[in-house]
């Protein structure tokens, strides 16, 4: 093998430029040359991508986002699209491809090997959603800052005896909001694997209060059927049902720009060299993951089309607790 090229695809995470690093550095050191591409599949239908040194990718480690940048690209949805991609590999002579990102990313990853073309695939996502990775990239990072945002507004909930909605992202996975709800002592947590109405809410909120609490929490995920603006929406016109006054706060993409913690840069670089270890063993169409502690790989025929459920077990032991 001689040249391999790196994309990273879907939503950015906290450390995908630690894997980036890691996927070049490595591939330099088998003296492989090794492109990067630009804005994750569209850059790949455009063709457009570039050589990199170990330079190129100098003092990215801390930094959060992609320095190759990502985007959604329907056109790679396609089978049109997918052709045009391939001629794009082909004609710049790469030989593999390492995809960094999450669910949607490595489908088409699986398209592309089941096209004929080596693939490796790196699991990154702060939803943690991803099957063949007990954590994803981006995940620790994006949850303790949402948990910093929960402590700040705790600290000032207390001081004027109110209830804070705290809405975190997730759209189909309530991975974040379930484990900020948990270690931020949340009154309730609401998903969007289990439909939780605003009344029961209410009466949770309505309870801590007659406990004598000073402040309540509730940790919603924006994917949720009732949301952070469907629930304050219906609060305000039920005050009556809470006893706390209620202020709603979105933390939105401040959970995906913030510097990786040490996890996910030591997590990202583990699996980019674990991208590159993969290839040099003749592997294609897998998914690198960390599993019980070890870096693994699983074929990627196992991880599409699946989502990785998560413990609801969590959720009631953060109902118990927050009693």
């Amino acid at each position: 093998m001689k040249r391999i090229a790196v994309l990273t695809s879907g939503g950015d995470a906290p450390g995908m430029n630690a894997a980036i690093r890691a996927v070049v550095r490595t591939g330099l050191e088998r003296e492989w040359e090794v492109f990067g591409v630009r804005n994750g599949y569209a850059g790949l239908i455009s063709g457009v991508m570039e050589s990199l040194t170990a330079r190129d990718v100098g003092g990215i480690l801390q930094r959060g986002g992609t320095m190759l940048g990502s985007a959604r690209s329907q056109e790679f949805e396609t089978e049109a699209g997918r052709r045009t991609a391939l001629r794009h590999l082909r004609e710049q002579e790469i030989e593999a491809l390492v995809v960094i990102g999450g669910n949607g990313s490595q489908t088409g990853s699986h398209h592309l090997s089941q096209m004929g073309f080596p693939v490796v695939g790196v699991a990154s996502t702060i939803d943690n959603d991803l099957f063949g990775s007990d954590i994803t990239i981006g995940v620790d990072t994006a949850l303790n800052i949402a948990l910093e945002a929960i402590d700040r507004l705790k600290t000032t909930a207390s001081s004027h005896q109110r209830a804070f909605l705290v809405e975190v992202m997730g759209r189909e996975c309530g991975y974040l909001a379930l484990m900020a709800g948990l270690a931020g002592g949340a009154e309730a947590v609401v998903i969007p694997e289990l439909e939780t109405d605003p009344d029961s809410v209410a009466k949770e909120l309505r309870t801590a209060y007659e406990r004598g609490k000073p402040h309540a929490l509730i940790v919603v995920a924006e994917g949720a059927k009732y949301n952070a603006e469907a629930m304050a929406a219906h609060f305000r016109d039920h005050r009556e049902e809470l006893g706390f006054d209620l202020r709603v706060t979105t933390l939105g993409h401040v959970q995906r720009g913030g510097a990786p913690g040490a996890f996910d840069r030591i997590l990202a670089t583990r699996l980019g060299a674990g991208a590159t270890e993969a290839l040099v063993r003749g592997e294609s169409g897998v998914l690198v993951g960390l599993v019980k502690g070890d870096v693994i790989t699983t074929p990627l025929r196992e991880i599409v089309g699946k989502k990785k459920p998560l413990d609801l077990h969590l959720l009631e032991l953060s109902r118990v607790l927050a009693k």
